[in-house]
């Protein structure tokens, strides 16, 4: 394959990758929209949202390993494909139910074809100089998308109607599948089919489906309720069944021995955190924005733009260069660290709050903490693993990332309601209630990002810093 269509190849999978990695918050500034259309509850609502994360955070893993036993080529345009027909059946619902199972389908398209994007990506690349730019666009996109769909949903919901923010998907998925067809290298399987772990992904599709179940009402049940409790000892128990499998099978779904990989197993927890801190940014804040401040969907759109603009100009460029000399944990840790500071500011929102001097700040930190820390987070996860199990590998850091969003989102989310009743109950008004609630999650979301920040940076091994001709590599690029 020469340069310049591999190039193009991995501009087709970004645009794929940017298209599912919208889905998570396109929906987040169109929720009262289609409450009002298809006369959704308060509490069935939060399935539009819910479902997509089951099925996305349930198959990830799963996905992955598919890809590296039938071809990662085949499996990324099967997944595209699936989400893209349920694209349009969810801009075309008319009903509640129509809708919420369309978004599950979605969610069960979108983790197959995420599942082995990166791994496709790496297996285009194999100089490391090169691979480095690659993963910095990459990068970009994976950690740029959510903010991303939270301005484009604000666009397409004020411009034209909610069902747009799924019906925008068509065109976009139809033209990757063609391009994917032509430009995307066939890949062969690494083992035969039959030798699939059907007891293994059966049972971790099972716990970490349930698991994601239990995270995401939890703040409705009740952290203490019977059901949360059961669902996630339930949980638990298929994932200690998934574990026992896994020891016995001559040819496991996820190998053990993965743990033992120290940078896989460091990327998996760091993504974990990182991914509660970023869903505080992109809901929260979104929330703030549009009940305190009064914004429009539109607007709350606008408000994320500078973000998504330094996230860009970091992670395409800059970000590729500080890995390439400082190796992985500063950049990831210093990106963190920056992250963790534009969270904390925004606990100093005030219910009267302008957008340059309080909401600006927070926004230029995260998208330079953004941009900077997920490329050395997606290199970590797949640099010490070898390309047979990089679709495993891959699954499992985007399967730790969606767990991370849904644990941190719900626990956030349930902090800052208490939070506000509490406040409420004691006579302060209502939207100082909220500020309060907001300001306590805010918090905790800074300090998930800045125990990411620790955790990279005491256990990631150290990248070496590049030789003479691949630094001149970058600074051409």
């Amino acid at each position: 394959m020469d340069n310049r269509t591999r190039w193009t190849a991995l501009y087709v999978l970004c645009l794929a990758t940017l298209m599912i990695v919208l889905d998570v918050t396109i929906v987040g500034v169109a929720l009262p929209s289609i409450r009002n259309s298809l006369g959704f509850s308060e509490t069935s609502l939060a399935w539009v949202v819910n479902a997509y994360l089951l099925t996305y955070g349930g198959f990830l893993l799963l996905g992955g390993r598919l890809g590296d036993l039938f071809g990662h080529r085949r499996l990324f345009i099967g997944g595209i494909a699936l989400f893209t027909a349920a694209s349009l059946v969810c801009g075309l619902s008319n009903s509640q139910g129509m809708l919420v199972a369309a978004r599950a389908v979605q969610g069960l398209g979108g983790a197959v074809a995420s599942a082995v994007s990166l791994s496709l990506m790496v297996n285009l690349f194999t100089e490391p100089a090169d691979r480095a730019k690659a993963m910095g666009i990459f990068g970009f996109v994976a950690s740029g998308g959510g903010s991303i769909g939270v301005l484009l949903g604000g666009v397409l919901t004020d411009a034209l109607s909610w069902h747009w923010i799924f019906l925008v998907n068509i065109p976009t998925g139809v033209a990757v599948v063609l391009l994917s067809l032509r430009l995307l290298p066939e890949t062969n399987a690494h083992a035969a089919p039959g030798r699939l772990d059907i007891g293994g992904a059966l049972t971790v599709t099972a716990s970490l489906m349930i698991a994601v179940y239990a995270i995401v009402n939890g703040s409705r049940n009740g952290w203490g309720s019977t059901e949360t409790i059961g669902l996630l000892l339930g949980a638990a128990a298929l994932l200690a069944a998934f574990l026992g499998i896994e020891s016995r099978v001559s040819a496991p779904l996820m190998p053990l021995r993965m743990f033992r990989i120290r940078n896989v197993a460091t990327a998996d927890v760091v993504a974990v955190l990182w991914s509660a801190s970023m869903f505080a940014w992109f809901f929260l804040s979104a929330l703030y924005l549009q009940l305190v401040l009064g914004y429009s969907p539109l607007q709350v759109g606008l408000a994320f733009l500078p973000a998504n603009l330094i996230m860009g100009a970091f992670s395409v460029s800059l970000s590729a260069k500080l890995v390439m000399r400082f190796g992985l944990k500063r950049p990831m840790a210093g990106g963190l660290l920056f992250a963790a500071a534009g969270l904390a500011l925004f606990m100093r929102a005030p219910v009267g709050g302008s957008f340059l001097a309080d909401v600006l700040p927070s926004m230029v930190l995260l998208g330079i903490g953004a941009g900077t820390a997920f490329n050395p987070l997606l290199l970590a996860a797949m640099a010490d693993v070898a390309p047979e199990e990089s679709g495993l590998a891959s699954g499992m850091v985007n399967t730790a990332s969606m767990m991370g969003g849904a644990l941190g989102l719900a626990v956030l989310a349930t902090a800052a309601a208490s939070r506000t009743s509490s406040l409420t109950a004691s006579g302060v008004g209502h939207l100082s209630a909220l500020v309060g609630g907001y300001h306590l999650a805010f918090l905790l979301g800074a300090i998930s990002a800045a125990l990411g920040a620790l955790v990279g940076y005491a256990f990631l091994r150290v990248g070496a810093p590049v030789h003479a001709e691949e630094s001149e590599a970058l600074e051409a690029y």
